[in-house]
């Protein structure tokens, strides 16, 4: 197993290698600018967030990003990001955001994943079920829920490690990496009566917002 396993990680950091070292221009899809993302979603009213500073972006990489909050009364805040890399050929590529939490204070204390049922865009009437990562952090007294998932091309993985293989695929068949990363969060107290109406709130966030990436983040 663990050949296998290393095996494939140096087959796959191989071809992403020569992937990032190809000549061929990478197409720019047609997608609608960030600046135009709903402010309503669901009843919920969306607020811009602190814009991130030069390093926070050097360390993220992305080509454009969206960070807001939204409110609904006697609701706790839903945040929401969402980073857009058009090419992921010259090392700047999408990382799980756990790996940036314990250095800003925040512990993982459980992790997981959910299935949500979502509509593929806002024209769509059926919902298909899509699995994104579900964790719980923890700072001091604060508890937040994160659900993430990694997003390109119509196609929703939980998996960073999957999402690296779509991109490699992708690459060798239209010569495209462009891909993003869906981030949402919100409050999660200790009871059990408040964790669940914490995650029905987040789903049905993700389910009023799910609909309309697919302007922003092109198939």
């Amino acid at each position: 197993m663990t050949v296998r396993l290393f095996v494939l990680s140096a087959t796959f950091v191989a071809a992403t290698t020569l992937i990032a070292r190809a000549t061929v221009s990478e197409p720019v899809p047609v997608r609608q600018s960030f600046a135009t993302f709903p402010m309503s979603i669901s009843g919920w009213e969306g607020h811009l967030g602190v814009p991130f500073d030069a390093k926070i972006l050097a360390v993220l990489g992305v080509d454009e990003y969206v960070n807001l909050y939204f409110t609904k009364k006697a609701q706790p805040t839903i945040g929401l990001y969402v980073g857009y890399y058009q090419s992921q050929r010259e090392g700047d590529t999408m990382h799980s955001p756990m790996n940036c939490l314990p250095g800003a204070g925040w512990e993982p204390e459980a992790k997981g994943t959910l299935t949500i049922p979502v509509r593929a865009s806002m024209a769509d009437a059926i919902e298909r079920p899509i699995t994104v990562n579900r964790y719980v952090i923890r700072k001091g007294i604060d508890r937040q829920l994160v659900l993430y998932w990694y997003q390109s091309h119509g196609r929703v993985v939980a998996s960073e490690y999957t999402s690296k293989v779509y991109m490699v695929l992708d690459a060798m068949r239209t010569s495209r990496t462009d891909a993003a990363l869906v981030r949402v969060i919100t409050p999660l107290p200790e009871d059990a009566a408040g964790q669940a109406a914490a995650e029905a709130r987040a789903i049905e966030f993700v389910k009023g917002m799910a609909p309309a990436l697919p302007d922003y983040l092109p198939s």
